[in-house]
């Protein structure tokens, strides 16, 4: 069975990807409940930096996470501060590094608190569906089963693309991978916004070395029922 670090107490190697200077008025115009989409060819307002424990940034029309620590939760956002209802789409291929690992995506990202919605799968076939408080440090309550689960929707291995999708609607969150559906939440979460950020996650599980490109990134404010 495998272990849920997410939830389990020890260090948490937090570190949210600094933004760069001179960005701050742009995202406030880029807030809205507008389709947004983003293929990667630049960096426009993602977050991206450096550092000892991970590296963040766009090249070669990909968004690259590479998590050097070894236990830790790292995301980059993107300063789209009120997306909401809506369908929520990416393209996560782990590139490098150990299988046992989380990548995917977050939304309803509230960048004061870093309290989101998490939704990842892993290189060796698992998925985790949760509410973070406080970046997983505080509180971290899984919405699907009872943390991570095996799922044979998940395309396990090396340079292996996973096509993950949030349907959000009013009642519900519809999640899904490879266009296989692999769990259901209700929508209403306690602490939690209804609208807010949306990022790019990747996990290390106790080695690191972890390199994940994301590409294709689709919101669209219209939730299919």
């Amino acid at each position: 069975m495998r272990s849920n670090p997410v939830v389990q107490s020890g260090r948490r190697a937090l570190f949210l990807l600094v933004l760069l200077a001179g960005l701050a008025g742009v995202l406030t115009a880029c807030g809205g409940d507008g389709a947004f989409t983003d293929e990667f060819d630049r960096l426009g307002s993602w977050g991206s930096g450096n550092n000892a424990d991970v590296e963040g940034t766009v090249a070669n029309g990909v968004y690259e996470l590479h998590v050097k620590a070894d236990t830790g939760l790292f995301w980059a956002t993107a300063g789209k501060e009120s997306l909401g209802e809506g369908i929520y789409e990416l393209d996560a291929t782990q590139v490098d590094g150990p299988l046992d690992n989380g990548f995917g995506l977050m939304l309803r990202a509230d960048n004061e608190t870093d309290n989101f919605v998490l939704f990842e799968v892993s290189g060796d076939g698992f998925v985790w569906i949760g509410w973070c408080e406080d970046g997983c440090e505080a509180v971290a309550d899984p919405l699907v089963n009872d943390g991570w689960f095996e799922s044979k929707a998940v395309r396990e291995g090396l340079n292996a693309t996973n096509r993950l999708r949030v349907d959000y609607g009013s009642s519900e969150m519809v999640f899904s991978v490879n266009g296989q559906e692999v769990g259901r939440a209700g929508s209403a979460i306690s602490g939690s916004s209804t609208a807010g950020d949306i990022g790019l996650l990747v996990e290390t599980l106790g080695l690191g070395g972890v390199r994940v490109a994301f590409d294709n990134f689709r919101y669209s404010p219209q939730a299919e029922e």
